[in-house]
């Protein structure tokens, strides 16, 4: 039986509609897929950027976390010096410094006579008082361990009375400081070997600075520290374990008035001596 026409019409509206329908959830589902595509490239460039944050932020960390350990060491090295020159501070007999210092002193012997040298370099150049060597065919270095060491002369200055000398091997230097720094009444002791008697320490403070030697130069500490023949070209060294100053002379007649170099012109004068640049700390 053929179609009413109203039924055609029905027909056609229904697939109309559902074409309608069709074409409507297509254009839906390709704007939700679009806005998908979107929101995934947003997504992506947010995480970039985070990763990209992240990265900066973990650079940063690392860098103050190697920071902070590079103070942490530095600290704990500036509190071991405090604690060290604090405990030779408070302590009478200077016990830490003299225990660093001993192995840097030798004993000056020559043919003639006897005196006392410091080391001022690793690579064993020493100092001592010129006057010891005076009239001296041989000289040899005797260290803390009893070891006797021939040394070589390399010159000296009469004027500041002093002389360089070297020997072979490595060592542990004295490290000169600045005698500028230093105020009267410091605690000091002198190393040396009065009348003989080896690696002997006595103890004082700086009386004056700035005093007068025999070069009419102000270039010498006075100390009480006792000095007897022997000390002449010993160190001067202060509670921080620093040469102050290389022990000269005394006034004969009088109690305790010694002078030293200062460590200052000891560098200066040393340096031309050898006519270069040694590598002598000075602090």
């Amino acid at each position: 039986m053929p179609l009413q026409k109203h039924h055609k019409i029905m027909i056609g509206g229904i697939s109309s509609f559902v074409v309608i329908i069709l074409l409507l959830n297509s254009v839906f589902l390709y704007i939700l897929y679009g806005q998908l595509q979107l929101s995934n490239k947003n997504i992506e460039k947010e995480i970039l950027t985070l990763q990209a944050d992240t990265n900066t932020k973990l650079n940063e960390l690392t860098t103050r976390i190697l920071q902070t350990q590079t103070n942490l060491l530095s600290l704990n090295q500036s509190f071991k010096t405090e604690l060290k020159e604090l405990k030779s501070s408070a302590s009478a007999d200077f016990s830490s410094v003299i225990e660093d210092s001993l192995p840097s002193v030798v004993t000056v012997k020559t043919d003639v006579s006897q005196g006392t040298g410091f080391l001022i370099s690793s690579d064993g150049y020493f100092i001592t008082n010129a006057h010891v060597l005076s009239g001296a065919k041989i000289v040899s270095a005797i260290n803390y361990e009893q070891k006797e060491i021939i040394a070589d002369f390399i010159g000296y200055d009469a004027d500041f009375d002093i002389a360089l000398l070297k020997i072979s091997g490595n060592y542990d230097a004295l490290i000169l400081g600045n005698s500028d720094e230093v105020q009267v009444g410091e605690s000091v002791i002198a190393i040396g070997n009065p009348l003989g008697l080896q690696f002997s320490v006595s103890e004082g403070i700086i009386s004056a600075i700035n005093r007068a030697g025999p070069n009419e130069v102000n270039a010498y500490f006075q100390t009480d520290a006792a000095l007897n023949p022997g000390n002449s070209g010993g160190p001067l060294i202060n509670k921080k374990g620093k040469v102050i100053g290389i022990n000269n002379f005394k006034i004969g007649g009088g109690e305790n008035i010694g002078f030293a170099l200062e460590s200052n012109y000891i560098r200066e004068i040393t340096n031309k001596i050898s006519q270069r640049e040694l590598n002598i700390t000075l602090i």
